[in-house]
C-alpha cells in the first residue's frame, strides 16, 4: 500500500509584490491620472494599486504603465522568496 502523502511535497515558491502604489507616488501622479494616460479601467488600476484580488498579471496592463510611467517592469512588480 503506498503512502500518498509521503510523496506530496509543498514548498513556497515566494510571492510576486505589486509596487505600483509605490510607483506613482514616486512619480506624483494619481491612479485617476493614470487611467487618463492608459485607458485601463480606474478598476483595475485600483485593484493593482492595493495589490488585491490579483490572480494573474496581465502583460499588456504592465506595458502600457511601464510607457506611460517610464519605467521598468521590475519597477512594478518584485518577486520575494520569503
Amino acid at each position: 500500500m503506498c503512502d500518498y502523502n509521503s510523496l506530496i511535497m509543498i514548498k513556497d515558491y515566494g510571492k510576486i509584490v505589486v509596487k505600483l502604489a509605490e510607483l506613482l507616488e514616486k512619480k506624483n501622479m494619481t491612479r485617476n491620472k493614470l487611467r487618463t494616460l492608459t485607458g485601463i479601467k480606474y478598476e483595475t488600476i485600483d485593484r493593482y494599486y492595493k495589490a488585491k484580488n490579483i490572480e494573474r498579471i496581465d502583460a499588456d496592463f504592465i506595458a502600457k504603465v511601464c510607457f506611460v510611467l517610464n519605467c521598468k517592469v521590475e519597477d512594478i512588480l518584485e518577486y520575494k522568496n520569503d
